[in-house]
């Protein structure tokens, strides 16, 4: 019988949601559609654990190409975090990393977890573990065209300003970084995931941020990671400008209907408590058309002072 390609939290978050999943789909190679697909992309998100073992979610980018596969278990990306993005103390060999490739113009995703294999002056070759895709829900689309942008020093945060605040309430789309309990060996990893919804799908409350679940593909990857370790990376994006915005906090889930009542959609809720972050001003060098919301973002809701 083939073992689980769960960890023992994933199974248990799937057990506390009253569901289940195969993990069809999951594999320890790369279908050549999946390769051929992270070679098309000018930007790849990725998860790394910093020095105190927090996860950290960023993104790379490059010219399409910039990321390839030489094999089915491996990905050279010619990048790596600048010196500054607080991702680059985990990019080191035999670190564990997470990757998920979005083509947000057409809502395909695959994700590509492993360690870093090889490290150098010609790139960074992934090792790849686990090698999964994702559907399409409450991804809104966008089209990128290459915009030149003059990067800022990265700003420190000890919590959120207005600023940071205001990009959150705003948002439609983010991306949290998830990892496994150090002691868990099976199937074990650093994660990072889509999250999608309306503009005011997370609510501000403070320094703490609240999130629905909606319903999604039933691995419970992230939610799994979180009950395991409850630390958290996310990323959210300003399109508008480039921006990015990096928080890291503690997470903690709420499995009943208590919060998730009041949103439409919601099937849970997990509240992050921010810790630390940081703000880099225009590092993203794309301009972005919006598309089109999901139409399975559609169907849920916003959070209302009520």
């Amino acid at each position: 019988m083939d073992m689980s390609p769960f960890h023992v939290d994933e199974l248990a978050a799937q057990s506390l949601a009253h569901q289940s999943s195969s993990g069809a789909g999951i594999r320890a190679a790369m279908p050549d559609q999946h390769r051929s697909f992270f070679e098309l992309l000018p930007y790849l998100f990725v998860a790394t654990a910093d020095q105190n073992g927090w996860p950290v979610a960023s993104v790379l980018h490059g010219n399409p190409g910039f990321v390839r596969s030489p094999d089915p278990t491996s990905l050279h990306i010619d990048k790596r975090p600048a010196s500054d993005d607080p991702a680059a103390a985990g990019w080191q060999a035999g670190r564990s990393v997470g990757l998920l490739g979005i083509d947000l113009s057409n809502r395909r995703r695959n994700r590509a977890n492993g360690k870093v294999a090889a490290l150098g002056e010609r790139g960074t070759t992934v090792a790849v573990a686990q090698s999964f895709g994702n559907c399409a829900q409450y991804i809104q689309t966008r089209r990128p065209t290459v915009r030149h942008r003059h990067p800022s020093p990265v700003q420190h945060l000890a919590g959120l300003d207005q600023a940071a605040r205001s990009l959150i309430a705003s948002a439609d789309t983010f991306l949290v970084a998830s990892r496994s309990r150090p002691t868990i060996e099976h199937a074990s990893g650093l994660d990072v995931s889509h999250r999608g919804g309306r503009p005011g799908f997370v609510a501000v409350e403070g320094d703490t941020l609240l999130v629905p679940d909606f319903r999604g593909n039933r691995f419970f990857n992230t939610l799994g990671n979180l009950l395991g370790d409850p630390r958290a990376g996310l990323l959210f994006i300003d399109f508008a400008n480039g921006d990015l915005l990096q928080l890291q906090g503690t997470a903690t889930i709420d499995w009943t209907d208590r919060d998730a009542a009041r949103l439409a959609g919601a099937q849970r809720t997990w509240r992050v408590k921010v810790e630390r972050g940081w703000r880099q001003p225009q590092a993203l060098p794309f301009d972005w058309i919006f598309g089109d919301y999901a139409p399975t973002t559609l169907a849920t809701g916003v959070w209302t002072s009520e």
